[in-house]
């Protein structure tokens, strides 16, 4: 089977010309080499990355790898070469695309020629107004999970800026790996932007219980790496000083280099039913795509069920399938006791229907939006993401009355 190399120049085993090219790395990229073996079995597939690691399962990198003794790295590389006979090339940059002629340009000043292309670049992850540097991470690869493990390792004070999905799984993570820790977000109470007031305040208090500091209600607006440590300065209140900080502020889609080959870009890669964009022969998938989803209409989705899924479609579309992409994504989180998944859209903002079997602990919460559901949370609430689903598809038939007991 085909080996990962890097991309710092062609060598002569290497090819220029494949009949699938995919630019990106993640888990859309292995889903979709996959997808494209269940229909076409000697198709050439090149997949370009800036990863310095073949694909690998992401959300070990803030769950089990901290969390569970027994879990160990072995499982996270996805072995995508030697499953599908693609031929990797690592840290290799894509600085042109050019549609008409089915060829793509490294920055190595290759060039690389495609009859069908996926664009699976994903999402860069939003950065600190402070200085990257080993002591200042951003947290979206392997590397920079290896990174924080090493200074988690120290024992010392880290502070997590973000208290999104990715911040508050970090902030768990390192709390209950002896790490001192810090949680500076910009609402009013941890998890007030996706839940109702009483569940943040539950979920914040699992924080505090842990020893986690909360620094909530502010930002950071700047900062200084010293010898000693990290000075993080706030829109309001003290600065904080830290040994070390990482940020987990969410991604922005990377889509500059669609945008001036002149595919159309809206918050995303804009994609129709069977994820192809604008440009003949190229498909998008994963973070970066913007697409129709079946229930909830025109969406960008950053998580694993969708980068999966969406992927193994867009293979299968790559290959001549054909077929719509017709899943509705979960997400899902664990974090202390509170583990929980979703469909849909969660804004704490919104009118809320609660159905507690146990106040929260299990129960189910519905989101509505001019009364109607948008979005379902299942809190401790294991195989129901389908009967979630069913909610949203029928969204225009259902009262509240209607919500309570539909699910347990």
């Amino acid at each position: 089977m085909a080996r990962a190399r890097t991309c710092l120049r062609l060598t002569m085993a290497d090819s220029t010309q494949f009949d699938y090219l995919i630019i990106g790395g993640g888990m859309s990229a292995d889903t979709a080499a996959r997808g494209i073996r269940e229909l076409d079995a000697d198709g050439t597939i090149g997949i370009l990355s800036e990863d310095v690691d073949e694909p690998y399962t992401r959300p070990a990198l803030s769950k089990k790898l901290w969390t569970d003794p027994e879990f160990t790295w072995d499982p996270v590389p996805l072995g995508t070469a030697d499953a599908t006979g693609a031929q990797i090339r690592l840290q290799c940059s894509v600085s042109t695309i050019r549609p008409a002629e089915h060829e793509v340009d490294t920055t190595g000043g290759d060039t690389v020629g495609y009859g069908k292309l996926l664009i699976a670049t994903g999402g860069a992850p939003r950065l600190l107004p402070v200085p990257a540097g080993p002591k200042v991470l951003p947290f979206r690869s392997a590397q920079n999970y290896r990174d924080l493990r090493t200074l988690a390792d120290q024992h010392g004070r880290i502070a997590v800026v973000g208290g999104g999905f990715i911040g508050t799984e970090l902030a768990a993570a390192l709390v209950q790996n002896d790490v001192e820790t810090v949680l500076i977000h910009d609402g009013s109470v941890v998890g007030g932007n996706v839940f109702p007031p009483d569940l943040a305040k539950h979920f914040e208090q699992l924080f505090i219980d842990a020893g986690v500091e909360i620094v909530g209600g502010t930002r950071v607006v700047g900062g200084e790496v010293t010898d000693d440590g990290v000075r993080l300065d706030l829109a309001d209140g003290d600065p904080v000083t830290v040994d070390a900080v990482v940020s987990g502020l969410g991604i922005t889609p990377v889509v500059s280099l669609v945008e001036t080959a002149g595919i159309t870009v809206d918050d995303g890669i804009v994609v129709d039913e069977q994820l192809r964009t604008s440009a003949e022969d190229v498909w998008a998938c994963g973070d970066v795509a913007n697409y129709p989803d079946r229930i909830l209409g025109q969406r960008r989705v950053e998580h694993v069920d969708n980068a999966e899924q969406m992927g193994k479609a867009a293979g299968r579309n790559l290959a001549g399938a054909g077929q719509p992409y017709a899943h509705t994504p979960l997400y899902y989180s664990d974090v202390f006791t509170a583990s929980y998944e979703a469909v849909g859209r969660l804004d704490g903002s919104l009118e809320v229907v609660e159905d507690w079997q146990e106040p929260f602990d299990t129960g189910v919460v519905y989101y509505l939006d001019e009364g109607k559901p948008v979005g379902v949370l299942l809190w401790n609430v294991w195989d129901s993401t389908d009967a979630a689903r069913e909610v949203l598809a029928s969204a225009d038939t259902l009262s509240r009355e209607d919500l309570i007991g539909r699910i347990r």
